[in-house]
């Protein structure tokens, strides 16, 4: 998607072949996300729901998830 600004956590360093997850806001305020491997896979959400989980990843309601809680 040409002429969004993509950014990617401050915790990805991109180095050894880590890949991230990239999110960006369209002009119409949508978010978009992908996966820096496969940049052209893009998911659009509203900004409630992305707020909703960015709340829930502050709050370790994922942890459980990754196997190292």
């Amino acid at each position: 998607m040409p002429g969004l600004e993509w950014r990617k956590s401050s915790f990805s360093s991109g180095v050894g072949g880590q890949d991230c997850v990239e999110v960006a806001t369209a002009p119409n305020g949508l978010i978009r996300l992908r996966e820096s491997d496969d940049p052209a896979a893009v998911i659009t959400t509203d900004p409630a729901p992305w707020a909703a989980f960015v709340r829930g990843l502050k709050r370790g309601e994922f942890d459980h998830l990754s196997g190292s809680a």
